[in-house]
């Protein structure tokens, strides 16, 4: 019973950021969403430019209550933004404003809720099958996450608020749960939180440093431009830029972080003779087995982010040293190089901290304090 009090916490404060309202609208034009099944199309009003078309594919769709209304796929030779329909796709259509009539509606995509939310159930049954109770928590505090970053930090930067520091104080707030959730109201959870945050420190720091010294603006974000002239023109996308780095790699940080101060609860379990030097000592070696792995896994992660752009580059034989130093693959490798530095920074800070910590545990309570 005790230890469904804090997920029992956690599903309420899911509830409690799922009710609240969301970032504000610009404007409110009354119009609404919902599914429909595409019946017609007519493709005349398309131009083939090469392999990328242009121009208005109408369509007749049928409607939730069964009526065959008239839409429209604007097509902007933008193979990122464009869609094509064929008659039996189920699209998402907006409808107009009531009291607009004659308002043609448009066909904004293709309707993936349905596949979204099935395969969302399934990982959810994965997780719960494999991981038991542990997986049920880490699916709250997945749940929480998302809400926190869609409820929280979006609204907040939006409202004119320090992006980065927004993140950070975001990034503090999940990695204090997760930790608690995951290890319980425990030493080692202690650990592995204040190792962590001491990492997040260290790369928040170093993204504000080496972002000016790189001049390095954040407009290379996917759809910034689009965000200055939707009316948030007075963001600031290079501090925006800097949030975003410490959001991306505190995942990692938050693993690396609790392997770390995991082990040392271990070895100090297992020898309770140990001290200080030596425990630290341990956990700098645990470090050094782990880094590798978890700094290679975040260039992978962040490279198959930009992998198009660098096929650009090798299709038209430039060189490394030609291209490394403009805009968009300096922007990538100041968000790979500064998440992979504050990780590294994480091994020997959650080893100092564990061994601080677990020294001074007595042994007939250490097990209390390492495990719930």
């Amino acid at each position: 019973m005790r230890k469904a009090v804090p997920v029992a916490v956690l599903a309420l404060c899911c509830a409690a950021l799922f009710l609240a309202p969301g970032p504000r609208r610009l404007a409110d034009d009354g119009a609404r969403t919902c599914r429909a099944v595409v019946v017609e199309t007519d493709d005349s009003g398309l131009q083939l430019h090469g392999f990328v078309e242009f121009g208005t594919q109408h369509l007749k769709v049928r409607l939730p209550d069964g009526r065959i209304l008239p839409a429209d796929n604007e097509l902007r030779a933008q193979l990122e933004l464009d869609k094509k329909f064929a008659p039996g796709d189920a699209a998402l259509v907006v409808l107009p404003a009531e009291g607009a009539e004659g308002a043609a509606l448009v066909a904004r995509d293709h309707w993936r809720i349905g596949w979204g939310v099935g395969l969302f159930a399934a990982f959810c049954a994965l997780l719960c099958a494999f991981g038991g109770w542990t997986g049920a928590k880490a699916l709250f505090s997945f749940m929480f996450s998302c809400l926190a970053v869609w409820k929280l930090l979006i609204p907040l930067v939006l409202a004119g608020w320090h992006a980065s520091t927004v993140s950070f104080l975001v990034v503090a707030v999940l990695t204090g749960v997760i930790m608690y959730l995951v290890a319980g109201w425990t030493r080692k959870a202690f650990s592995a939180f204040a190792g962590s945050m001491l990492g997040v420190v260290a790369s928040l720091g170093l993204a504000h440093l080496v972002a000016r010294v790189m001049h390095v603006n954040g407009a290379t974000m996917p759809f910034a431009q689009q965000l200055l002239f939707s009316g948030y023109s007075f963001l600031d996308l290079q501090d925006v830029f800097i949030g975003a780095i410490v959001l991306a790699s505190s995942g990692a940080v938050m693993d690396l972080g609790m392997d770390i101060a995991a082990g040392v609860c271990e070895v100090r379990r297992h020898n309770p003779s140990l001290g200080f030097r030596e425990l630290f000592l341990s956990g700098l070696r645990m470090g050094r087995a782990v880094v590798g792995t978890m700094t290679t896994t975040l260039l992978l992660a962040y490279s198959g982010g930009y992998l198009t752009l660098l096929m650009v580059f090798a299709a038209q034989g430039t060189r490394p040293m030609d291209f490394i130093g403009s805009t968009l693959v300096s922007a990538e490798l100041v968000k790979t190089l500064v998440g992979s530095f504050g990780l590294v920074l994480v091994a020997p800070f959650t080893a100092l901290v564990s061994a601080a910590v677990f020294r001074q545990s007595d042994i007939k309570t250490f097990d209390a304090h390492c495990v719930e």
